[in-house]
């Protein structure tokens, strides 16, 4: 039996999307046979999809590819929110995703990416398409995973950017601030921030007080230390920003011409604690270059169990890592939702016991 696959990446790029196709067409060839497998690579997400941006793929083109940062694919982010609605371009989107996996005569469609990747491949699937889910995304916030690709990697790209402002800051008796990556989930801010050695670090999840804030940095300077290094994710706000909706909250920092509040925290500690402070963007580095060992390993397995749910023809799921088994979740349980961090997670409570403030 031939069994024709489809294969996208959508939404923003991040290591280890290279080494999941790579993981999911050698598994499909050992599984099924080279001769009884074809593949149809995607460009660039859901609009490749729309607009049947479509290729045949041969067994060479995934070799090589394990350590390769990108997407060999291209990606392209399609707001989901969008998905359903008929703009000036009078294009139907959803038919003609439809009519795409029609004409390229596909038996499924998988698709690299997080939650907004997911929430489209529900509605895929819920419109009868044979739909599997490949859970990727730096901020480690999809609902159901223990983890996601990519992630493990952007930590470590994020703990080596504070490890070199350490001694820079001491040099110069600085707070230095790191702007992580992180609009809604903090996970990856109180990672790097815990295994980079910060010692504030502020997240979407706990809203912090900058009168707290600059009391940790004053605690530090009491006890002779001469700098400070706050790890800041994106999406972080504080008490006042905690109360108002989050147009309102943009609508504030607009105003103020401002995305994140970085800046302001730098300034409000300076004008504070009358310690010079500066702010440090990694930026899309973290998305960058190769992944990781741990997330070559992760990406290999996913893709090892997603050409297995193909095999037993299990579609309208998303592969999961739980615990260390590799699984998977249904569409339906996880699509929309968003993995937290809880205020109580032992890894804000181990920063605490070691004396990190979170400004709360």
């Amino acid at each position: 039996m031939k069994r024709r696959i489809g294969i996208l990446t959508s939404g923003g790029d991040c290591p280890g999307l290279n080494a999941t196709i790579r993981g999911v067409a050698k598994a499909c060839y050992e599984r099924f046979g080279e001769d009884n497998v074809e593949i149809v690579g995607i460009s660039n997400g859901y609009y490749g999809l729309i607009n049947n941006l479509c290729k045949d793929m041969a067994p060479s083109a995934f070799s090589g590819i394990l350590t390769q940062g990108g997407t060999i694919f291209g990606t392209k982010r399609q707001p989901f929110k969008m998905m359903q609605v008929i703009g000036d371009d009078n294009v139907d989107k959803v038919k003609n995703m439809k009519e795409t996996y029609k004409k390229q005569k596909l038996d499924c469609l998988l698709t690299l990416g997080g939650n907004g990747t997911h929430k489209t491949s529900k509605l895929l699937a819920d419109e009868g398409l044979n739909v599997i889910g490949l859970p990727k995304t730096i901020d480690n916030d999809i609902y159901g995973t223990d983890v996601t690709f990519g992630f493990h990697t952007a930590v470590d790209i994020a703990t080596e950017a504070i490890d070199r402002l350490h001694t820079t800051a001491a040099s110069h008796s600085r707070i230095l601030l790191c702007e992580i990556m992180g609009n809604k989930a903090g996970w990856l801010t109180l990672n790097a921030g815990l295994a980079g050695g910060a010692d504030i670090i502020l997240i979407p999840e706990i809203p912090y007080d900058i009168d707290k804030v600059c009391d940790a940095v004053m605690q530090r300077t009491a006890s002779g230390k001469t700098f400070s290094i706050v790890a800041v994710a994106e999406g972080c706000f504080d008490t006042t920003e905690a109360k108002m909706k989050k147009k309102e909250r943009a609508k504030k920092r607009a105003e103020a011409g401002m995305t994140t509040a970085t800046n302001r925290i730098a300034a409000q500690i300076q004008a504070n604690t009358g310690v010079e402070a500066r702010v440090c963007v990694p930026g899309h580095m973290l998305r960058g270059g190769a992944p990781s060992a741990y997330d070559r390993v992760l990406a290999t397995q996913f893709g090892v169990h997603a050409a297995w749910l193909i095999a037993q023809e299990k579609y309208g799921r998303t592969v999961a890592k739980i615990g260390n088994k590799i699984t998977s979740n249904k569409l339906d349980d996880i699509a929309g939702k968003t993995k937290f961090v809880d205020v109580d997670n032992h890894l804000v409570i181990a920063a605490k016991d070691i004396g990190v403030s979170f400004g709360d």
